[in-house]
């Protein structure tokens, strides 16, 4: 497979990178932290594809990110009050839920019947949400490997890989997100990213 490089800033970009990513393609792109791959969240085939070019294992969930708060009822049954409020407040932002899968979401994700979702904040992969719809998506880099924060990085381990590139320049962030277990009373950090507890507890107090 020859990978496609192609800058973020030209206006064809966006369509041409929902074009691949409908026929099952898998494309990487900035985000506000890190450089992701996505595939289509509802196609099980893509996800699969996902763990196969990172040699990621399978007991490692993928992530969804969606565009808007509004969507959350496509990847959860019921995200609840608590995930609504965290919602309100760091979304777009860098805080990854971990919620209930809705039974529409392919096993795949997920060893567990849990989903973590958030929406970036990102231009571009904001606007690649907004025309191809929900992503499974994960950091754009060999699993064990560092994590990606240019076009230029995710090419040295991904080359040949995934179909295409969005050169989006580097990321503002350098680290992933916070991930947050909602999935029980008491809220979890699963893992520390740039939103800390006592910012979650400024908004559940």
């Amino acid at each position: 497979m020859e990978t496609q490089i192609i800058p973020a800033e030209e206006p064809t970009t966006i369509p041409h990178a929902a074009d691949v990513l409908a026929h099952n393609g898998v494309v990487a792109f900035p985000t506000d932290t890190v450089y992701g791959i996505g595939a289509l969240a509802f196609e099980e085939e893509a996800i699969e594809r996902l763990y196969f070019i990172k040699g990621r294992s399978h007991s490692k969930a993928i992530a969804i990110l969606i565009s808007d708060i509004d969507e959350l009822e496509l990847v959860t049954p019921n995200p609840g009050k608590m995930a609504l409020e965290i919602a309100k407040r760091f979304w777009p932002g860098p805080v990854t839920m971990v919620l209930p899968r809705h039974p529409n979401v392919p096993d795949t994700f997920s060893a567990l019947p849990t989903i973590g979702v958030r929406i970036p904040d990102h231009p571009v992969a904001l606007a690649l949400l907004r025309e191809a719809g929900p992503l499974g998506v994960t950091s754009a880099n060999l699993s064990g490997s560092a994590n990606t924060s240019s076009a230029e990085e995710v090419i040295a381990q991904l080359d040949g890989r995934v179909h295409l590139i969005i050169d989006g320049g580097a990321t503002p962030g350098k680290v992933p997100s916070t991930v947050v277990d909602l999935t029980t009373p008491e809220v979890r950090i699963l893992r520390q990213g740039p939103v800390t507890m006592k910012d979650l507890e400024s908004v559940l107090a």
